[in-house]
């Protein structure tokens, strides 16, 4: 079961890498939509795990948008949420990035905030731990990052006590993952080796029109936790 959800990751990541790279200002997200499908489909990938989130600009804002139908723009950051089924096991990957090719400042202080939230839950993965743990984690370098940017002023262990952060981040860290993109299990109950999950914190600024997620599937081990996206 893990080397075929491998399996279904390696196609979700390179499929990416390629559709990134033909990515310009003018098209329409529906046509990003097709080469995802085109490019699962060509590596063996046949179906979505799930119906695509292609957001451009002020869609990223929207935890679900599935309209999929507005053009991008040059200013936009576009994120996009699409991972192929395997042999009827899923991947999930989301990942945003500017259209034009280049962050601009602004964009690229609040990607390396989501980036390093991202990257302490996954190091919070870890045998014994729950998905509490990453959640807490990703929540407080959240509430930092807002700190920093100004958004947010006061203490930082008193905002994410008080919940401030949820207004630019309001979903949950990550979700079991396997024959079910949304696979069934307890949230309290303690990592095990062999489990897999998402860790997928967010940040959005509606008033900006940036909203930003980054997401990877872990495989949890005796040891250190395995990104099975790290290729991308």
């Amino acid at each position: 079961e893990i080397d075929i959800m491998k399996r279904a990751c390696e196609i979700s990541a390179e499929s990416y890498i390629e559709v990134m790279k033909s990515i310009k200002p003018g098209d329409n997200e529906q046509e990003i939509e097709a080469l995802f499908l085109y490019e699962f489909a060509k590596r063996g990938g046949r179906f979505p795990a799930y119906t695509p989130i292609v957001a451009g600009g002020e869609g990223a804002c929207v935890l679900h948008y599935i309209e999929n139908d507005k053009e991008l723009a040059a200013s936009d950051l576009i994120l996009v949420d699409a991972g192929c089924e395997y042999k009827m096991y899923a991947s999930d990957i989301t990942r945003t990035f500017p259209v034009s090719g280049k962050f601009s400042d602004e964009q690229l202080q609040i990607y390396n905030i989501v980036l390093k939230a991202n990257l302490a839950a996954i190091d919070a993965v870890k045998t014994g731990n729950s998905i509490m743990e990453p959640q807490m984690v990703s929540e407080k370098v959240i509430t930092e990052g807002l700190v920093e940017l100004g958004i947010l002023s006061g203490d930082v262990n008193q905002l994410h006590k008080n919940g401030a952060f949820k207004d630019f981040y309001m979903h949950k860290v990550g979700h079991w993952l396997g024959l079910d993109v949304h696979d069934v299990g307890d949230k309290e109950e303690p990592f095990k080796p062999g489990m897999i999950l998402t860790c997928e914190p967010g940040l959005y600024i509606r008033e900006e029109q940036i909203g930003i997620r980054l997401e990877n599937n872990i495989l949890i081990t005796n040891d250190a936790p395995i990104d099975l996206m790290s290729e991308i």
